[in-house]
């Protein structure tokens, strides 16, 4: 009989102070509005929310593991940058459904961050863009890190690709950031998107009357050691056109890196210069006859009425 009365006194004593005591520790808090739109923030809602962040984290950090574990570190370093955003969604996510099953009406939280995003989507309409392109750029791969790029008449190899903007270094050694959705709505040429190696070209004129299997000759010669030109595919030459001034010669040949390729046309055209002027092939340049008449009629009038 008396265990019973201590046992009795032992489940009061947890059940009335102690946890008691915690109930309304948890319950302390503070209350905003009025009627039906009062919300009463405490202690225990605020460890609540905690709590579901913590669990959240830990659920996401492992859903990344899992999908990072087999990938290179390029790949992995997109993913994450994409994970990221889709981290942030989830946590505003948990908040309202946390709000919610407290007994906390959501309703006017939802509807005034609609009408926020509204505003914010129209305002950072360019900024949401970007960040959907970057998304859609890591996925599918359509730009890599390492790709020849040109954009608005400038040529960089592209260096860093996140998830709002990408970076490219110029042949200038300037940094060129380029905001992603640019991606998307302009047209961009990648140089090594199917492969790297590129068919790049030099043209130039000669002299009507030039020996053209000569000329032919001579432009195979100019690439013929050249540093940074493929021996496979092999250069060839195209006989372009009959100008006004010149026959139009093109020679063709493959390189490996197309960033560099200014470089290699500028030697080859310097080597072209000199084996024309050593096998006496002429570049012409543009020239034009001009024929001027005179009115004899007037001229012979003048000389009339200088004569009386």
């Amino acid at each position: 009989m008396l265990q019973e009365k201590v046992t009795d006194k032992i489940e009061d004593v947890v059940t009335n102070d102690i946890w008691g005591g915690i109930k309304d520790f948890l319950d302390l808090g503070v209350q905003f509005g009025e009627g039906d739109k009062q919300v009463h923030v405490t202690i225990g809602l605020v460890l609540l929310v905690l709590l579901s962040f913590v669990i959240a984290s830990f659920i996401l950090k492992w859903i990344r593991v899992f999908f990072t574990r087999k990938m290179e570190e390029v790949d992995k370093l997109k993913f994450i940058s994409v994970f990221k955003f889709i981290k942030y969604v989830t946590y505003i996510i948990v908040i309202f459904v946390v709000l919610s099953l407290a007994g906390i009406n959501v309703t006017p939280f939802i509807a005034a961050s609609a009408a926020l995003l509204v505003g914010l989507g129209l305002a950072l309409q360019e900024l949401f863009q970007d960040i959907i392109a970057g998304i859609f750029i890591i996925i599918d791969k359509s730009l890599l890190v390492g790709d020849i790029i040109e954009i608005n008449g400038k040529v960089g190899r592209v260096i860093d690709i996140k998830l709002r903007t990408t970076r490219a270094l110029t042949r200038d050694d300037k940094i060129i950031i380029i905001p992603n959705h640019k991606f998307i709505t302009e047209t961009i040429f990648n140089y090594t998107q199917n492969h790297k190696t590129t068919r790049e070209f030099v043209q130039v004129g000669v002299a009507y009357g030039s020996d053209t299997q000569k000329v032919k000759e001579l432009l195979l010669n100019s690439v013929d050691k050249q540093s940074g030109v493929l021996k496979s595919p092999k250069p060839f030459v195209l006989f372009e056109d009959f100008g006004d001034s010149a026959l139009i010669f093109s020679i063709y040949f493959f390189i490996s890196d197309s960033f560099v390729d200014p470089r290699i046309k500028s030697e080859i055209r310097f080597r072209i210069d000199r084996l024309f002027r050593e096998n006496g092939i002429t570049i012409p340049f543009p020239q034009r006859d001009v024929h001027l008449y005179t009115n004899q009629t007037d001229t012979s009038a003048s000389t009339n009425m200088a004569e009386d």
